[in-house]
């Protein structure tokens, strides 16, 4: 700290937000720039990427096709798929996983040294590449922090939770960050959000507890524009346990045989759609989510899986143990869990978003690959890509220097807003999402969320300051990061919330992930004749006109 300021003041070349795997991947790719990398998480790697029990989709054998990978992406999207998109993430998708295999990244591989290659729902082909089974993204973000770490133009910080940007005309200029000694300005010309997704701000996820939306929330209180917010994919086959978050029981399971059976013990999946365990994720989810509300239990028979590939589920199996299961004995309960969203942050192919300044990539960005329903083991390709991408065009656009702008005030939070109580507006919060804006939605729900979330954000605005010292008496003080992070998680999971639900409002259909009971089927005025549905973007002011104030929302450092 210096005395004329109440933080820190530090210069960067690039500021790369989130430790998964878009956002190793673009600092490693900026090297020898002078990046930062700022996590929330006590060290590298952190994220969803972390937990990926899925592969890497990538036509890399025999006879497969970048074309054929598109063609399935869109068929999977429900008609919301930018199909040049879809193109350039497969063709530049395979080229990647070949340089990676070159590369000797630890994939796994035939006695001959080509990879083995897994098929997953709705792929017409077996094009899954795997990393210690069902370990993929362990290994491979492990692998990646290992060089990261050893990239001297890579500074991590660690325990950083990023709160808001800092814009000056429209521009971004930097990012604000309580760290564990407190606030940091970090003064930069470009920023690269790299956050994930808004898993934990459901109720029942398969994410981990850092997914709270926290990029998507500081691009749009920035102004940034973002689109497709309403399709959230449920996974269908987590473990039915009470823990949080909930195990995922990976795709690869149903791709290598294992079944879905009823109460009876008989199969479902066949009458529900021709390809049965493999048709896509929302099908599968629907049709277990169905029997679910019903009372009726679902199981996952993982033993021809664990018969085909012995040793393939290692991760699977250990999670399995972890809750008293034994899948050698019998099949196991499964039930739908928030997985993964299609929506975010608006950006072009090279991860620009309508702020000059700031770019995005995975799961945080909106790029149009994934439409309406994420085709199986596109994400950690995404990531890939795009984070890849992202770096290139970083390195090579040139800005102007930064103008001159005032020192921005950071948010104050009360110092003696208690754990409990942030924790209670989180819990709610999260219960209103995920029972309001679940797997299947209905505009009764969907309004009765957004009044409870308006009702939670107006709670968790009183416990804001005005003096600024984070304390409301005037002396300096503030709450501890701790204490911040806690109510910036809050803050954000409301926001993203809100969002989502006004989303899923506006769009009175059903599409891929987005289910309506009370508009089951797709409107046909959204599918034009390219092939490609309607595709809404919103701002902050969009969500502020349909529900009228914001507190705290709007609280982005512009100057």
């Amino acid at each position: 700290m210096t005395s004329s300021t109440p933080y820190d003041v530090r210069d960067a070349e690039v500021i790369v937000v989130g430790s998964g795997l878009a956002g190793m991947t673009a600092a490693l790719q900026l090297a020898p720039r002078a990046v930062t990398l700022i996590t929330k998480t006590a060290g590298l790697p952190g994220g969803s990427s972390l937990h990926a029990q899925g592969g890497i989709a990538a036509a890399v054998g025999p006879g497969d096709r970048p074309e054929d990978h598109a063609a399935d992406t869109i068929a999977a999207g429900a008609g919301l798929v930018d199909a040049a998109m879809a193109a350039l993430l497969t063709r530049d998708g395979a080229a990647l996983v070949r340089r990676l295999l070159d590369d000797g990244l630890p994939f796994d591989r035939a006695a001959d040294g080509s990879p083995l290659l897994g098929r997953e729902a709705a792929h017409g082909a077996a094009r899954i590449v795997h990393a210690g089974g069902d370990a993929t993204g362990r290994t491979l973000v492990t692998a990646l922090a290992e060089r990261l770490r050893a990239t001297p133009s890579v500074r991590v910080e660690t325990d950083a939770f990023a709160v808001d940007l800092v814009l000056r005309n429209g521009r971004v200029c930097g990012l604000l960050a309580c760290h564990g000694q407190g606030w940091v300005l970090h003064r930069a010309p470009r920023v690269i959000l790299a956050t994930g997704g808004i898993g934990a701000a459901f109720a029942r996820t398969t994410n981990p507890a850092e997914a709270t939306g926290d990029g998507l929330a500081i691009a749009a209180r920035a102004g940034a524009r973002l689109a497709d917010l309403e399709f959230v994919q449920f996974h269908p086959t987590a473990l039915a346990v009470d823990s949080d978050p909930v195990p995922l029981l990976t795709e690869a399971l149903r791709g290598a045989g294992a079944v879905l059976l009823d109460r009876q013990g008989r199969r479902f999946m066949p009458a529900e759609h021709p390809l049965a365990e493999l048709a896509p994720r929302d099908v599968v989810a629907r049709a277990i989510g169905r029997r679910v509300a019903a009372s009726e239990p679902v199981f996952l028979d993982l033993r021809p899986a664990l018969a085909a590939k012995p040793g393939g589920f290692p991760t699977v199996l250990a999670l399995c143990a972890d809750h008293g299961i034994d899948p050698f004995a019998g099949p196991v309960p499964v039930a739908p869990a928030a997985h993964y969203h299609m929506g975010g942050v608006v950006t072009d192919a090279d991860g620009r978003t309508s702020l000059e300044g700031l770019w995005a990539c995975g799961e945080v960005a909106c790029t149009g690959v994934h439409g309406a329903n994420r085709l199986a083991s596109n994400s950690l390709l995404e990531a890939l890509v795009f984070g890849a991408r992202v770096a290139r065009d970083v390195a090579e656009r040139p800005l102007a220097p930064l103008p001159p702008f005032a020192l921005p005030r950071p948010p104050a939070v009360a110092a003696d807003a208690g754990h409990a109580l942030l924790a209670a507006i989180g819990a709610e919060a999260r219960t209103a999402l995920y029972e309001g804006a679940g797997l299947v939605r209905d505009g009764l729900g969907l309004r009765a969320a957004r009044r409870k979330l308006d009702r939670l954000a107006a709670a968790l605005d009183t416990l804001r300051c005005e003096d600024g010292d984070g304390n409301g008496d005037g002396d300096g003080t503030q709450a501890p990061p701790p204490v911040v992070r806690q109510w910036g998680e809050a803050r954000n999971r409301l926001l993203v919330g809100r969002l989502v639900v006004h989303a899923a409002l506006a769009r009175e259909e059903s599409r891929g992930a987005h289910s309506r009971s009370d508009h089951p089927l797709p409107n046909p005025a959204h599918n034009p004749a390219h092939g490609r549905s309607e595709r809404r973007t919103l701002t902050l002011t969009d969500l502020a006109g349909a529900a009228g104030p914001l507190p705290g929302d709007a609280a982005c450092c512009i100057l």
